[in-house]
């Protein structure tokens, strides 16, 4: 028998602790959901490695879980006869949260109660939740396939630190001990746990049983039969039948939701859910959820996701990211297949045929069902749209098979509704060209308020041609790879040549052809006058109120484009704008007049200056612009 060991708490355990016992007041019986739930995965996982290894089962093959209460000492117990843990097991799950980004994640914790709850069931708090109704937590448990003195007995009251000692232990698995604060002895009632359990616990595919005592024997009367004695037993208080092998027909949207917050561990509802059962070439079962909050590890790149796979329902493995795209990893659910083998690997999966053939169904299920919550009932999509649109926007790079699915679903700020929310579909877009119009126009900038104010949309605004304002920084990204939507070109309006198309009547075109004659002079002193600083010099109409601008020449990296490479830590080869002039501006028209060289020159400086800062939102040298344009403004008060 070793001695006790006292091991202090991680500081984010015992944030969390802090956390619980004052913010989850409301929902206090979640705790004997989020129990079970980890007794029943514990079972899950013993089944699964008892698949190559019998002996684990130690004879005793029936999986369960019991809960017993105690009213005289005010404790409940949770048992389980599953995996089990050994000492090191117990030191590592019990005294840490193994979750990356965990400190990000108290950052950002407000101190507001009811909003951090909220957080809080995002993180999902497990085994941590005993404490909202326990002072003290006592657990006891043993790996299976190890000896009965290789148990572990660890205790906690929650403050700083819990203690660890080997101790003997006959049965496999664990058995969780909670000690109730004196004013949260209701949860002593067998009656109150047996209403909790039917609550959360109906769709676990394992008996979780209550004691129900026995009855004496009744003697016979003159109006009664006798009745004999029976004595006392476990029996289970849920189906315990998978739920996902269940008709659908016969779930109700209870359990589903039920079902939903056991393999999450998100305290909210689900947006939506699909649950399917195919058969044929292939046959799997699949039940696939939409959450409704994003969760707050989602842009952590280590941050696990995928589905739960089971074989023949036998639990596999948990995060099976092979059946999930990453841009759709915000869906949770499970697949259970008939046609991969028990012992499957990773590994194996990695290039599996079978895998490609349930990623490909699974990946159009999820579409498919988005697709119809957009069609149907919009202002549920806009508030999808809002927590994981920047995720679905890498759809259109990463799966090519489903491009035009995905881009079906994106979601833009337009100048037509003249609103920051995105809710303008590209099928929107196209329903309102106007006629001879064969492009889609599209502005990204760093804000919205950049975009929706950019003098390249002057033009575009007095034709009243829509344009799609983008400003997020994936959007970038997602544009050099969705070049097109149903046969219309998309077209960043800062691009050189704007190819307006039928757009452009014959007199507009002679009016630039007349305007590019008569100020080939302006434009070749411009040139001159600013030399390498760009790469070419010309007159335009696209503006109307302001004076000048730069645009990207043909082939060239947009502004957006270098600011991404750069973030990214990569190299980007220098590029020169193309300066372009609007002759018919007060501003341009003094230029043309003047005739001092060296004020020309000043005058061109400051011109090609506000355009790049209009157009990038920054300048490689501030402190030289704000130089020159205080010298101009002095000289024009002389």
């Amino acid at each position: 028998m070793s001695q006790q060991e006292t091991h202090g708490f991680q500081t984010e355990v015992k944030q969390l602790l802090h956390l619980m016992i004052h913010s989850l007041y409301s929902n206090k019986e979640i705790f004997l959901r989020e129990l079970v739930s980890n007794a029943a995965d514990a079972a899950d996982k013993l089944r699964y490695e008892a698949l190559t290894n019998d002996d684990l089962y130690e004879g005793d093959g029936e999986l369960r879980v019991r809960i017993s209460a105690d009213k005289e000492k005010g404790t409940v117990t949770i048992e389980d006869n599953g995996i089990g843990m050994t000492r090191d097991g117990v030191i590592e799950h019990l005294g840490t949260i193994a979750k990356s980004g965990t400190a990000d994640f108290f950052k950002n914790l407000s101190g507001d109660e009811s909003k951090d709850s909220q957080l809080i069931g995002q993180f999902g708090v497990g085994f941590y939740s005993a404490f909202i109704v326990a002072d003290r937590v006592t657990v006891r448990t043993r790996a299976a396939g190890h000896s009965a003195d290789e148990a572990v007995l660890w205790e906690s009251a929650g403050e700083g630190d819990f203690t660890v000692e080997t101790i003997s232990k006959q049965t496999r698995g664990t058995e969780i001990t909670l000690h109730l604060r004196e004013d949260e002895k209701e949860f002593a009632d067998d009656y109150r746990l047996r209403s909790i359990i039917t609550k959360y616990s109906d769709h676990i595919s394992v008996p979780v049983e209550m004691y129900e005592e026995g009855t004496p024997a009744v003697e016979a009367t003159e109006d009664t039969e006798a009745v004999a004695a029976t004595e006392g037993s476990w029996k289970a208080m849920n189906k315990a039948t998978a739920l996902w092998t269940r008709n659908k027909s016969d779930v109700s949207d209870e359990e589903y939701k039920e079902f939903y917050k056991h393999i999450s561990h998100d305290y909210t509802d689900p947006l939506l859910w699909s649950h399917n059962r195919v058969e044929g070439k292939q046959e799997y079962t699949s039940l696939l959820y939409i959450p409704a909050k994003a969760p707050w590890d989602l842009w952590n790149r280590d941050r696990k996701h995928g589905l739960k796979l089971f074989v023949q329902r036998v639990f596999v493995m948990d995060d099976a990211e092979q059946f999930m795209p990453s841009y759709l990893r915000f869906v949770q659910g499970l697949i259970d297949s008939n046609d991969l083998p028990l012992n499957v690997s990773r590994e194996i999966l990695q290039d599996n045929k079978v895998t490609t053939a349930l990623r490909t169904a699974v990946t159009k299920r999820v579409l498919g069902m988005l697709e119809k919550l957009a069609k149907n009932d919009a202002e549920k999509y806009q508030s999808f749209w809002t927590e994981f649109g920047q995720v679905l926007k890498e759809g259109p790079a990463e799966d090519f098979a489903n491009k035009e699915r995905v881009a079906g679903l994106l979601r833009f700020a337009s100048t037509h509704t003249g609103e920051a929310t995105a809710n303008v579909s590209l099928a929107d877009y196209i329903e309102r060209m106007k006629e001879g119009q064969s492009k889609i126009y599209y502005i990204v900038a760093d804000s919205h308020e950049a975009a929706a104010n950019s003098p390249h949309l002057e033009l575009l605004r007095k034709k009243g041609i829509e344009v799609l304002l983008m400003s997020e920084r994936i959007d970038e990204w997602l544009i050099n790879h969705l070049t097109e939507f149903d046969g219309k070109k998309l077209h960043s309006v800062t691009r050189g040549d704007l190819e307006l198309g039928e757009l452009e009547d014959a007199s507009e075109k002679e009016a630039q052809e007349k305007l590019e004659t008569e100020s080939e002079g302006l434009v070749k002193r411009v040139k001159d006058s600013l030399g390498d600083k760009v790469s070419a010099v010309k007159v335009t109409t696209r503006l109307t109120d302001t004076p000048a601008c730069v645009v990207a020449g043909e082939g060239e990296m947009s502004t957006q484009m270098i600011k991404l490479m750069q973030a990214a830590g990569q190299d980007v080869p220098e590029s020169k704008p193309t300066f372009e002039l609007n002759p018919e501006h007060p501003l341009v028209a003094r230029l043309n007049d003047e005739q001092d060289e060296q004020l020309f020159a000043q005058w061109s400086e400051l011109l090609l200056q506000q355009a790049l800062l209009s157009e990038k939102g920054s300048l490689a040298d501030p402190s030289a612009f704000i130089k020159l344009m205080n010298q101009m403004l002095l000289a024009s008060v002389k």
